[in-house]
């Protein structure tokens, strides 16, 4: 995204709106993107409307008001006069819109957002099995992102341990190797509002998983947040309930359940 300071007038409402605060004013008292922090998330240029002024009407309003101390503020959901302006995006810089702006589809995976179903869609796919747990780990979050050099920190990490990272998740697609969990060269100073990595492991690794992904946040200069799933048994307990207590962690009350109302595309042995 970019500002056009010939339109632009200073009002300062897309500061408001960034979603990683990284929008402000510049010494000519016009507004300015860090394009290096800039995430492309398009949130600034959907959520203001476009009054269309003239500039040159703008700024004459402001300077006759303020001749009587008096003001000219424009709405909060507004750009006054259209300055702000999509860039167009190649690569490598399109990535941060892939997965930064809700309404670009991911071209990997075919999915909006960070283009990834995740694992709730399990009912149906039978991607987790008995005795397996699904593992995500996002990223970033709005009001700090995060670089695709921390996330590639976090893959390798990971790695080490030998899961099976999801080969429909699209940070696994920009892996050179699964094996190793290095990303491609080429996008590592790019930067995204958040992403997902997810694999699938064994429930008795889950300690170590846990214990590793503490390790590495200390490495990285952003937030992780870390999901775990796992098919429900016969009498209705969850299994990697049991397995993170044992890790020392506390389990979040704000967890999903998914009920099974999927057609299942699987039938798993002895169901």
């Amino acid at each position: 995204m970019e500002i056009d300071k010939k339109k632009c007038v200073g009002c300062g409402n897309c500061h408001a709106v960034c979603t990683i605060g990284v929008i402000y004013l510049d010494e000519d008292g016009k507004s300015v993107i860090n394009q290096d922090e800039c995430v492309e998330c398009f949130t600034c240029y959907r959520v203001l409307r476009n009054e269309g002024y003239p500039p040159w009407f703008v700024r004459a309003t402001r300077k006759i008001l303020s001749l009587f101390r008096l003001g000219y503020l424009a709405e909060v959901d507004v750009c006054p006069t259209g300055a702000l302006t999509p860039a167009e995006l190649n690569w490598p810089r399109s990535i941060r819109a892939q997965f930064s702006d809700p309404t670009t589809t991911h071209p990997g995976t075919g999915i909006r957002g960070r283009g990834t179903e995740e694992i709730k869609t399990n009912d149906v796919t039978g991607r987790l099995r008995r005795g397996e747990a699904g593992l995500v780990v996002e990223i970033g979050r709005p009001g700090t992102g995060a670089f695709f050099r921390d996330i590639e920190k976090v893959a390798v990490a990971l790695a080490k341990l030998k899961p099976q990272f999801e080969s429909k998740n699209p940070i696994t697609q920009l892996m050179v190797s699964p094996e190793t969990g290095k990303l491609r060269d080429d996008i590592l100073n790019e930067k995204a509002l958040s992403a997902i990595i997810e694999m699938k492991i064994k429930l008795e690794r889950i300690p170590e998983f846990l214990h590793a992904l503490e390790q590495i946040q200390k490495e990285i200069d952003t937030v992780t947040s870390v999901g775990m799933g796992s098919k429900c048994l016969p009498d209705g307990t969850i299994p990697h309930e049991e397995w993170i207590r044992k890790a020392g962690y506390t389990l979040s009350p704000n967890g999903k359940t998914n009920i099974g109302l999927g057609r299942p595309l699987f039938k798993e042995e002895g169901s």
